[in-house]
């Protein structure tokens, strides 16, 4: 393998997060292969994600919402032929719309992988058996790829620092509770976190909510009725994806909805409990061993995260 392509159609942090063990994993395999990321927006490890230290070049084909536009059908092969461009080894495709697929498999590519549409677009006929894309792609191509991980002490030492001088002691529990994208429910009441941050002061864990700056009522409301609470982000003038992650490595758990701060807070590899109401968990739900999920659809049978109650969250603490 010489050149692999990597498509991500999401534009979320989190979106990237979540594809950085593939990134990590393929570098590590191949080591003498160039890795290329294709997005339907910006490569975000090359600004929002830099500190995490992960390389990967940008294809850029001039062509903005890659995939979501029919015109890209005719314009991704013109545009990939007027770059001068030479074929990939292998084109890995992460999204499974057929629209997209489409036109992504008009890249030129000795090997394609893709799981739209029952895996049709593969160049090999395979029946996967997993969700996860790393041994999906041991199984397609032949070869045993490891899984590699985020390590989370190889981030800046002035970000580990900061988090040591923002989060000093022990006891911590973290708590993201704000989604940035509003088009679907995913947020848990600010009411049931209020008395979750309350009913583990019983257990001597200290509070530390992880909010945007500009969130000031809900960062008003929870100080009013949770004194004790801590925000360290508002005490830094570091502000980065990235921090959030050397902070989290500072807890002892952390409970948070379905968000990207979950996926910066799942590279620390911390005991997590994360809610879940009209997304899929088995899909976004960080990937390491200490994990515990609560999926509205699965425990309740409906979409409305708010049918998860504060006990059934506080047991898991």
């Amino acid at each position: 393998m010489k050149k692999i392509l990597i498509y991500n159609s999401g534009g979320g942090l989190g979106d990237s997060i979540q594809i950085i063990s593939l990134i990590l994993s393929l570098q590590s395999h191949y080591k003498k292969c160039k890795l290329f990321y294709l997005g339907s927006h910006k490569n975000h490890f090359e600004d929002k994600l830099k500190e995490y230290g992960i390389k990967i070049d940008t294809l850029d084909l001039g062509l903005q919402y890659f995939g979501f536009r029919w015109s890209h059908l005719l314009l991704a092969k013109i545009n990939f032929n007027r770059k001068k461009l030479t074929s990939f080894d292998l084109i890995i495709d992460l999204q499974s719309k057929l629209r997209n697929s489409l036109i992504l498999k008009r890249l030129p590519a000795v090997n394609f992988y893709s799981t739209t549409f029952n895996n049709i677009f593969c160049t090999k006929k395979i029946k996967f058996q997993s969700k996860n894309h790393i041994e999906n792609l041991s199984l397609f191509l032949g070869e045993k790829i490891k899984n590699i991980h985020f390590n989370y002490n190889k981030l800046p030492k002035v970000l580990i620092n900061e988090a040591k001088r923002l989060l000093p002691k022990t006891n911590y529990i973290g708590f993201s509770i704000t989604q940035g994208n509003e088009y679907r429910k995913k947020s848990w009441s600010i009411y049931k976190f209020i008395s979750l941050a309350n009913k583990v002061l019983i257990k001597n864990k200290i509070p530390v909510f992880f909010i945007e700056k500009n969130q000031e009522h809900i960062i008003e409301k929870i100080r009013n009725q949770v004194p004790t609470a801590l925000f360290p982000e508002l005490n830094s003038h570091m502000q980065c994806p990235a921090l959030v992650t050397a902070l989290s490595s500072r807890l002892d758990q952390a409970v948070s909805i379905d968000n990207g701060v979950m996926h910066m807070m799942g590279l620390a590899d911390i005991p997590m409990i994360v809610l879940f109401g009209p997304t899929n968990s088995e899909k976004f739900a960080p990937k390491n061993n200490y994990v515990k999920v609560l999926d509205s659809k699965k425990i309740h049978g409906t979409k409305d995260i708010e049918s998860i109650t504060v006990e059934e969250v506080y047991n898991l603490i």
